[in-house]
C-alpha cells in the first residue's frame, strides 16, 4: 500500500462514519512533539496553528503530560456531587491568576460562553434589576463564540445559522470596533456586552486603538458587565497574560478555555467576582465533567507555567518578529494585509496568488499545517514554544509558496 492510499484510506473510513462537519486538510497526524506533528506514514509537519490556541504549550508538553499522568493513578472523576482534593486550588489559583475571586469551571469553550450568557441575565435579574424576561446582551458582528443554538443565535456568518433556527432571542449586534454604536446599543435592560478582545475566527482582527477602553467605560458608566471572551487571545498568546491588558483593561468576566486544558484534556472556565458569580444557587447550572480531578491538575500545571511569564515573554518577542516578516510580505503584492498580535496572525492572500484553502493546501505539501478562514484569509499561531529557527523555516515555506 502507498503512502496516499494509507492516508486516503484513513480518511475514507472517516468520512464513511462520521458527521461531515469538518472540511480538515487532507493530512492524518499519528504522533506529535513540541511545534512539529508525524503523520501516519512518517512526514513530519510543523503545526502553525496550535489547536486555535488550545496547544499554546506545545505537544506532549513533559510538565503537562506528568500531571496528567500523576492524578490518572488518583482520581480522574468524582462529578461535583463530591468534593476532590484538587478543585479548591484550581478555583484559588486561576482565580488569582485573573485578578478576580471566584471560578466556574466547565469543559468546552462554547459550554463557557453559555455559562457566561446565563451568569449575565441571572445578574442583571438578581441584581440589577431588569424586569424578568426583558434581559439583552450586546455583541459583536463577525463574532466567533461556539456553534451552540443560544451562540448561533448572535453570530453573523449565515453558514453558521443556516437550517438551525429558530434562534435565542436577547442579543443586540454592532459592528465590531465601533465604539459608537456600542454605546448606542446599550439600554436599561442590557446586562452584559460580550466580546473577543481580538476576533479569532473573523481573521485575527485587531480592534482599534482605544476601543477596549471604551467599551470599559460604558459599561461601567451603564452598570453593564463586560464579559471577555480570552478562549483564543488569552493564556500568552498574544504576549500577555491576557489580551485585554494590552489596554490596561479589566473586565468583570473573563472566559477561558482551549489553553487552560494544555492540549491534553477540555478545560473551560467562567472567572469573574463574587458579586457576579455569587448569584448562582445549587441545582441552577452544573457540568458532570465540569472542575473534574483530571482537568483541574492539568490546569494548575498551565497556570503555574503562566506565572512564570516565560511563556508571554516568548509570544511577545517572537511575535514581533513574526509581525516583522510578514510585514515585508505586504510590500510584494502577494499579501494585502497582515493582522494581529503576539505569535498571532491573520493573512490576507491577494486572490491572484490563491485561496486561502490553496495556499494551507500548498503549505501542507511542503510540511507546514496552517488553517484558512473566510476565503482568502489563513491564520497563524503556533505553539508558545515554537523556536525561531523552526519559525523562520515555517515563513521561509509560506514565501516559497507565494514565488517570493
Amino acid at each position: 500500500m502507498t503512502a496516499t492510499e494509507t492516508t486516503e484510506a484513513f480518511i475514507a473510513s472517516a468520512d464513511a462514519h462520521s458527521a461531515h462537519n469538518y472540511h480538515p486538510l487532507p493530512v492524518v497526524v499519528a504522533t506529535a512533539d513540541g511545534a512539529w506533528m508525524t503523520d501516519v506514514e512518517g512526514r513530519r509537519f510543523l503545526d502553525l496553528l496550535a489547536g486555535y490556541s488550545a496547544l499554546n504549550f506545545g505537544h506532549g508538553n513533559r510538565r503537562l503530560l506528568d500531571a496528567a499522568k500523576a492524578q490518572l493513578e488518583r482520581v480522574t472523576l468524582t462529578s461535583r456531587a463530591f468534593h476532590h482534593d484538587r478543585f479548591a486550588d484550581f478555583c484559588r489559583e486561576l482565580a488569582a491568576l485573573c485578578g478576580m475571586e471566584m471560578v466556574l469551571p466547565m469543559n468546552t469553550g462554547a459550554e463557557a460562553v453559555e455559562t457566561a450568557v446565563k451568569t449575565a441575565r441571572k445578574w442583571g435579574y438578581r441584581v440589577k434589576g431588569v424586569p424578568d424576561g426583558r434581559a439583552r446582551i450586546v455583541v459583536a458582528s463577525d463574532n466567533f463564540h461556539g456553534r451552540t443554538t443560544t451562540i448561533i443565535s448572535f453570530s453573523t456568518d449565515a453558514e453558521a445559522r443556516a437550517d438551525f433556527g429558530p434562534f435565542t432571542p436577547g442579543f443586540d449586534i454592532v459592528p465590531y470596533g465601533d465604539l459608537a454604536a456600542l454605546r448606542e446599543a446599550v439600554t436599561e435592560d442590557t446586562v452584559a456586552v460580550l466580546l473577543e478582545p481580538i476576533q479569532g475566527e473573523a481573521g485575527v482582527l485587531v480592534p482599534p486603538s482605544g476601543y477596549l477602553q471604551g467599551v470599559r467605560e460604558v459599561t461601567r458608566e451603564r452598570n453593564v458587565l463586560f464579559i471577555a471572551d480570552e478562549i483564543q487571545s488569552g493564556l500568552g498568546r498574544t504576549g500577555r497574560t491576557f489580551a485585554c491588558e494590552h489596554e490596561g483593561v479589566v473586565p468583570d468576566m473573563y472566559v477561558l478555555g482551549k489553553a487552560l486544558g494544555g492540549g491534553v484534556v477540555p478545560v473551560s472556565a467562567v472567572v469573574s467576582s463574587s458579586e457576579v458569580l455569587g448569584v448562582f444557587r445549587p441545582g441552577e447550572h452544573g457540568s458532570t465533567f465540569g472542575g473534574n480531578p483530571l482537568a483541574c491538575a492539568v490546569a494548575l500545571e498551565v497556570i503555574a507555567m503562566l506565572r512564570s511569564g516565560e511563556f508571554q515573554r516568548r509570544a511577545a518577542e517572537l511575535g514581533e518578529h513574526l509581525h516583522h516578516e510578514l510585514g515585508l510580505l505586504t510590500d510584494t503584492g502577494h499579501v494585502t494585509q497582515v493582522r494581529g498580535r503576539g505569535l498571532w496572525a491573520g493573512i490576507d492572500i491577494a486572490p491572484a496568488y490563491g485561496t486561502g484553502r490553496e495556499i494551507s493546501e500548498k503549505l501542507m505539501d511542503r510540511g507546514v499545517l496552517v488553517k484558512d478562514t473566510h476565503g482568502v484569509t489563513i491564520r497563524i499561531a503556533p505553539p508558545l514554544v515554537i523556536s525561531k529557527e523552526d519559525l523562520d523555516w515555517g515563513l521561509a515555506q509560506l514565501r516559497g509558496v507565494l514565488g517570493v
